[in-house]
């Protein structure tokens, strides 16, 4: 009888140190995963900065204002303008 008590007294330990060892990787795990949430709305709130700071550069008066300024670019007289006839399509081809 000592045997089956000293066998089921092995087995008790085991298990409850296979349980407290599981319960301490959740706990490591489950931090990780709080971690790794933070960093994921980070980068979110970085992702809308960088996109309003992209509509910012290419906002069109901008670019027109450093056209103008900066390239010495203006809208071309009339005399400069040539208008093409539209091509006819004939076969699929271009």
């Amino acid at each position: 009888m000592s045997r089956v008590n000293l066998l089921l007294l092995v087995v008790l330990v085991l298990t409850a140190l296979a349980v407290v060892s599981a319960q301490h990787r959740a706990r490591k795990l489950y931090s990780e995963l709080e971690r790794e949430q933070e960093k994921s709305r980070q980068f979110d709130i970085e992702w809308g900065q960088l996109q309003l700071e992209q509509s910012t550069w290419a906002a069109h008066g901008r670019v027109e204002k450093i056209a103008r300024a900066k390239l010495g670019m203006g809208l071309p007289g009339a005399d400069k303008l040539v208008v093409m006839p539209p091509r006819a399509v004939t076969g699929g081809e271009p």
